[in-house]
């Protein structure tokens, strides 16, 4: 798994379980760090929303739910 493909699994679920747009979406989220896999095993990548409260407990479900699937991006 990519980062630009776990972004666009990610963005695309926010859209279809939330709604709004594409871009609204990927101004919330900001970029995404990726660290090594061997200095974080379990996983190697976090975002930090800034959106309304709303927008961030929605992206942090969806966070939850995409780290347990795909815990390692390159």
């Amino acid at each position: 798994m990519t980062r630009d493909d776990l972004l666009d699994i990610l963005l695309s679920t926010l859209v279809k379980q939330v709604g709004g747009t594409r871009r609204r979406w990927r101004i919330v989220l900001g970029d995404m760090r990726v660290y090594s896999a061997e200095t974080h095993p379990h996983c190697n990548w976090s975002l930090a929303p800034a959106g309304t409260a709303g927008e961030n407990a929605a992206v942090e479900r969806t966070l939850d739910d995409l780290r347990g699937r795909h815990p390692i991006v390159t």
